[in-house]
C-alpha cells in the first residue's frame, strides 16, 4: 500500500506527451547538463537532461539509502506517463568499493549518485515521448504543463532541422600511459595465483587503467552513436557530473540484474577469447573457448555464485545453456539466468546482493576485494560497479560498468580487467586486457589509426 506523503516530502510532478522522433545527436546536444543516456537490448533508449532531483549516498548502507530516497521521491508524485516506456525513472550508479575514490578522475562521481532528469526523451518501439519532471517549489502542475509545451516546440524544431550535418571525426590520441607495467602485472598475477594455490582465494579479478591524452575534444554524441552501431546487443550508458565537464560511459555486455514485477533476469558472463579474421577461424576460436578448461572453470564459478546470491530471494531459479556470445572484438562464455521472486522486492535489494559478481570481483568476495585494493595502483571508482535505473514501482535494470572510461574533453581513463584462477598465465591475461580496451579505445583513436595502446 502506498504511504501517505509527509508534509516534509517534496512534491513531484511529471508530464509526458508523444512527439516526432528527433535524431539522437540533435537531442543530446539540446539537453542541459547533467545528461544521462541509457540504452539496452529490449529496453527503450532514454536521454535525460538536467536534474529535477539528485540523490547521493555514501558508506556501507549506500544501496539502502538510495532505495529509501528513491521510494520517498516517487511516493510524493503526481505522474502522467502516457506510456509505460516513458515512465519517470532515476538514473545513476555506485562506486565499486565502499569509500569515496581518492582524487582524479573520480572526484565528480561519489559513492552513489542518481539523477531524476528535468527533461527525459524516451525513444521506444511505440514512438518517441517527451517528459518534463519537477520536484519541490517548481512542481506546480500548471507550470510543468507549460514547460512541457515549450519543450515540445523546441524538439519539433530539432526534428525538422536535423540530418544535414556530418558526424564529427574521432579525436585521436596524442599520448597514453599505463598505470600498470608489464613487469608489475606479471608480479601481481603470480602473487594472486600463489594465494589461490594456498587456498586463500578461488578467483580474483585484476584490472588495469590506461590514461589517454586526446588530440582534440572527443565528440560526445557521435561517440555514443558509434558505440550503438558497433555494440547493439550491449548496455550503453552515459553519466555526467553536475557541471557536465566530464562523463563516465561505456558499452558493457554484462547485465547485473533486471527486475519487472517478480521476474528477475541476470547473466553469468566470464571466459574470453578474440574474434577470428575469417568465419571459420571465428568458429574455431568459439569452440576452443567452450572446450578450454581454464575459461570454463572461471565461468562456472561465476554462474554458481550468481545462483547462490539469488537463492535467498527466489521461489525458483533456472539457468540456460552455456553458450558463446559474440561481440565486435571479443567472444565470451555466457549463461542466462532467470528467477521468480518469493515476494515483492526493490531492484536495489538484488543489486546489493549481487555486487560484485565474481566476474568483476572474485571468490571469496571479501578476500578478493581486499586483494584488489592491495594490488591495483588506481581506484576503480564506478568501473565494474552497478549502473542503471529505478522506477516508481521499484523495478529497474542495472548493468556492470565494464568496457568503460571516465573522460573530460581532452583526457580519458580506460579500464579493463581479467579473472585470475589457478592456471592463469600472466602474458595471456595481459593480452586479454588489451582486447577489452578496444571498444572504447577504437572510438578515441583517429580514424584509421588502430595499433597498440602502448605509449
Amino acid at each position: 500500500m502506498k504511504r501517505a506523503r509527509s508534509r516534509s516530502s517534496p512534491p513531484l510532478v511529471s508530464r509526458t506527451t508523444a512527439i516526432d522522433e528527433p535524431a539522437f545527436a540533435a537531442a543530446f546536444d539540446a539537453l542541459s547538463a547533467p545528461r544521462t543516456v541509457w540504452s539496452a537490448p529490449g529496453d527503450a533508449l532514454v536521454i535525460g537532461g538536467g536534474a529535477a532531483a539528485t540523490l547521493t549516498a555514501a558508506g556501507g548502507d549506500r544501496f539502502a539509502s538510495i532505495r529509501r530516497a528513491t521510494t520517498e521521491l516517487f511516493e510524493s508524485g503526481d505522474v502522467h506517463a502516457g506510456t509505460e516506456a516513458a515512465r519517470p525513472r532515476v538514473f545513476g550508479g555506485f562506486s565499486f568499493h565502499e569509500g569515496a575514490a581518492d582524487g582524479e578522475p573520480w572526484g565528480a562521481f561519489p559513492e552513489a549518485r542518481f539523477v531524476f532528469p528535468r527533461v527525459q526523451l524516451t525513444i521506444a518501439d511505440n514512438g518517441a515521448w517527451l517528459t518534463v519532471n519537477a520536484v519541490g517549489p517548481d512542481a506546480g502542475i500548471d507550470a510543468v504543463e507549460e514547460r512541457l509545451a515549450r519543450e515540445v516546440d523546441r524538439f519539433a524544431d530539432l526534428a525538422a532541422a536535423d540530418g544535414r550535418s556530418a558526424r564529427p571525426l574521432r579525436p585521436g590520441i596524442r599520448e597514453s600511459r599505463r598505470t600498470t607495467s608489464r613487469e608489475a602485472w606479471r608480479d601481481s598475477v603470480g602473487a594472486a595465483v600463489g594465494r589461490i594455490a594456498d587456498g586463500d582465494l578461488r578467483k580474483v579479478v585484476l584490472a588495469q587503467a590506461l590514461e589517454a591524452d586526446l588530440a582534440a575534444d572527443f565528440p560526445r554524441a557521435a561517440t555514443l552513436e558509434r558505440l550503438a552501431e558497433k555494440y547493439p546487443d550491449c548496455h550503453r550508458y552515459w553519466f555526467e557530473p553536475a557541471d557536465g565537464e566530464g562523463a563516465f560511459f561505456g558499452a558493457t555486455p554484462e547485465r547485473l540484474v533486471s527486475l519487472r514485477g517478480r521476474t528477475v533476469e541476470t547473466d553469468a558472463l566470464a571466459g574470453t577469447t578474440g574474434r577470428g579474421e575469417t568465419p571459420s577461424e571465428d568458429e574455431w576460436l568459439a569452440q576452443e573457448l567452450l572446450d578450454d578448461e581454464k575459461n570454463v572453470h572461471e565461468h562456472e564459478l561465476v554462474a554458481e555464485t550468481v545462483r547462490d546470491q539469488l537463492e535467498p530471494f527466489a521461489a525458483s531459479i533456472s539457468a540456460g545453456e552455456r553458450r558463446v556470445r559474440r561481440l565486435a572484438t571479443v567472444q565470451h562464455l555466457h549463461t542466462p539466468i532467470t528467477a521468480e521472486l518469493d515476494a515483492d522486492r526493490h531492484v536495489l535489494e538484488l543489486v546489493e546482493a549481487l555486487h560484485p559478481t565474481p566476474a568483476v570481483g572474485g571468490l571469496p568476495p571479501d578476500r578478493a576485494l581486499t586483494t584488489i585494493r592491495e594490488t591495483e595502483p588506481f581506484d576503480r571508482g564506478w568501473y565494474a560497479a552497478p549502473v542503471g535505473w529505478i522506477d516508481a514501482a521499484g523495478n529497474g535494470a542495472f548493468a556492470v560498468a565494464i568496457r568503460s572510461a571516465v573522460a573530460t574533453p581532452r583526457r580519458a581513463t580506460l579500464f579493463a580487467g581479467v579473472g585470475i584462477v589457478s592456471d592463469s598465465d600472466p602474458d595471456r591475461e595481459w593480452d586479454e586486457v588489451q582486447l577489452k580496451y578496444r571498444p572504447i579505445l577504437d572510438e578515441l583513436e583517429r580514424d584509421g589509426a588502430g595499433g597498440s595502446a602502448d605509449s
